[in-house]
């Protein structure tokens, strides 16, 4: 039975989800790489072709807590996925359940759709990683994600 505390974000919901991404970046120990305005995620998800989709946590008429996620593609499945962008449940809520239900939201969003994967990535500190085994979820430890971001991302881009 669904968890009636969670639902897709609707475009009242942006502010709050915002703020809760810079409660993320605290968290994550990395507030001053969090520079997400209002404009920008109620763009991401309620604009002309939306390529970013979200769930909230509410308790009491309060955003608690959300989930930010994309499609993306297995080769070698052939079919999509969803991407995991960011999970987060305020601290005061954490062991309610939350974290739980918005992945288990996810889950139920992947079988319905046919998707294949449900993934995410988690700092090796963070706590949750024994959450996410208990649930199932494998670590992908021999995989080592790259990213290229700002100069080095135009350098490489001025060589197309």
């Amino acid at each position: 039975m669904p968890d009636d505390r969670i639902r897709r974000i609707r475009p009242d919901d942006v502010e709050a989800a915002v703020r809760l991404v810079y409660d993320l970046a605290e968290y994550e120990r990395a507030p001053d790489e969090c520079h997400l305005k209002p404009e920008q995620l109620h763009t991401a998800l309620f604009g002309e072709a939306p390529k970013v989709f979200g769930h909230v946590a509410e308790v009491d008429g309060e955003i608690v807590g959300f989930a930010i996620w994309f499609l993306n593609f297995s080769t070698w499945r052939g079919v999509h996925g969803i991407y995991l962008e960011d999970l987060y449940v305020r601290s005061s809520h954490r062991g309610s359940g939350l974290g739980k239900a918005l992945l288990a939201t996810l889950a139920a969003e992947c079988v319905a759709n046919g998707y294949g994967r449900l993934e995410w990535s988690v700092l090796d500190w963070n706590p949750a990683t024994e959450f996410y085994k208990a649930l199932g979820a494998v670590a992908m430890d021999e995989w080592t994600v790259n990213r290229l971001t700002d100069a080095p991302l135009h350098a490489l881009a001025a060589q197309a």
